[in-house]
């Protein structure tokens, strides 16, 4: 039985079309549609419901050590109030998940972890931090509100001080009080864009979510569903686990190097990476150039011979194309290689383009 976020009786009122996500009941699009919704966080703002979002509490004296034992990027030098993504992988290589971890202290941080992947992350977690770290899943006590686009601050002006918000990419402000509430603001997102995660206690989120919603009405903010968020992530190139990430799929692979530290001492799945050695399939950008949307687990061929396989794919209303992603040997990964993909028995025509697709 699917569970429900607390804003599931708002997104009722708004007019959501509610589908079951990540053991969730969640709007997948509102009566705008997905295009709009898409295009307001292009161009002014938008903002999403991502409490079914999974929060882990790490704390204790050797918190680092165990994040660097357990992730792959390095927490070593990490500043207070600062952010940073990192992969979570298993003994063979492959991604057990990909989050974002926030620094309070040298003894406190919190784990952001994909919602479908909550309590298998949680429980690798536990079996492999380090004595004297604890770990806690304080998820079904926190909500998040995703304020994505270029008018976002001009939104959270109305509401807070601006010295009182994240200045920088991947940073964020703990107690910043909107209205009363005793909020975490951090300068995130899944959309290219710019923005900001909320974090509030569950109570909060119909207030917080109502206030936005009346201060951002004259700077164009719309309530997007999951629709937009996928089309925005994909046309910003950012990957989703079970599509361009698995237990299989390495973050090399993927194209995730930037978070992964192989200088390090150690950390899970170092040892295969390095014995994998270079990856011989990696994650590249497609854009069709024949007729037709390309989606997810299509085969892609050139010629006879099939070569890989799509991970993610739709058309992406702000460049105005139809993109994917997909899995390819290396030697077929030079930009402008052109392919195919059997889309529902008829070959779509596509090239190999840069990721990501947009850039601001």
């Amino acid at each position: 039985m699917e569970l429900k976020t607390p804003l599931y009786d708002i997104h009722v009122q708004e007019g959501g079309k509610i589908v079951p996500f990540a053991g969730y009941l969640l709007p997948v699009q509102y009566g705008t549609g997905v295009i709009e919704e898409h295009n307001a966080v292009r161009t002014a703002c938008g903002m999403f419901d991502v409490s079914h979002m999974g929060e882990i509490v790490l704390k204790g004296d050797t918190a680092k050590d165990s994040l660097n034992h357990i992730l792959t990027n390095d927490f070593t030098d990490m500043a207070i109030n600062r952010v940073r993504y990192s992969v979570m992988c298993n003994e063979n290589g492959g991604c057990v998940d990909d989050l974002i971890v926030y620094k309070f202290a040298e003894d406190d941080y919190l784990l952001v972890v994909n919602a479908s992947n909550k309590d298998k992350d949680f429980n690798h977690i536990k079996a492999n931090i380090l004595p004297g770290t604890v770990a806690e899943d304080i998820s079904d006590s926190i909500a998040q509100i995703a304020l994505q686009g270029p008018k976002s601050l001009d939104v959270m002006k109305k509401l807070v001080p601006e010295e009182k918000l994240p200045q920088k990419y991947y940073t964020a402000e703990c107690h910043v009080d909107i209205d009363g509430v005793d909020c975490l603001v951090s300068r995130t997102g899944y959309t290219g864009e710019f923005g900001y995660e909320i974090y509030m206690p569950k109570a909060e989120a119909e207030h917080i979510w109502k206030l936005l919603r009346e201060e951002g009405k004259e700077f164009g903010l719309i309530p997007c569903g999951l629709g937009a968020r996928d089309t925005l992530r994909l046309e910003a190139g950012m990957p989703l686990y079970g599509h361009e990430m698995d237990e299989v799929i390495t973050p090399l692979e993927a194209g995730l190097d930037f978070a992964v530290k192989m200088n390090k001492p150690e950390f899970i799945g170092k040892a295969a990476l390095e014995a994998k050695g270079e990856p011989k399939i990696i994650r590249v950008g497609l854009e069709v150039t024949g007729r037709g949307i390309i989606r997810e687990h299509q085969d892609v061929y050139i010629g006879d011979e099939k070569i890989g396989i799509t991970t993610s794919g739709t058309h992406c209303p702000f460049i105005g194309k139809a993109v994917a992603g997909a899995m390819l040997p290396r030697e077929y990964s030079a930009l402008g290689t052109e392919v195919e993909v059997d889309v529902r028995g008829r070959r779509v025509s596509a090239k190999v383009v840069e990721l990501p697709f947009y850039k601001k």
